[in-house]
């Protein structure tokens, strides 16, 4: 299927490949592999969103507040 194909797909079908192609990526997670710059990086993140040094806000609240002071 090219990208001009999935374009013309119904919205409903394009959501139906977006799951199966997240249900596939998630579950090769482990298969990924991640340069030791972006591990530490991460590493990093993930320590401070444990220690509480940084807020985290989900994904609605973020796209509502963009654009606003």
């Amino acid at each position: 299927m090219t990208i001009a194909e999935v374009r013309n797909l119904p919205l409903r079908e394009k959501f139906q490949i977006l799951e199966a192609i997240w249900e596939d990526l998630s579950a090769r997670l482990d298969e990924m592999s991640v340069s030791p710059g972006v591990r530490d990086l991460l590493d990093e993140r993930i320590e401070r969103i444990r220690n509480g040094t940084v807020e985290v806000h989900d994904w609605d609240s973020v796209k509502f507040s963009i654009g606003r002071p």
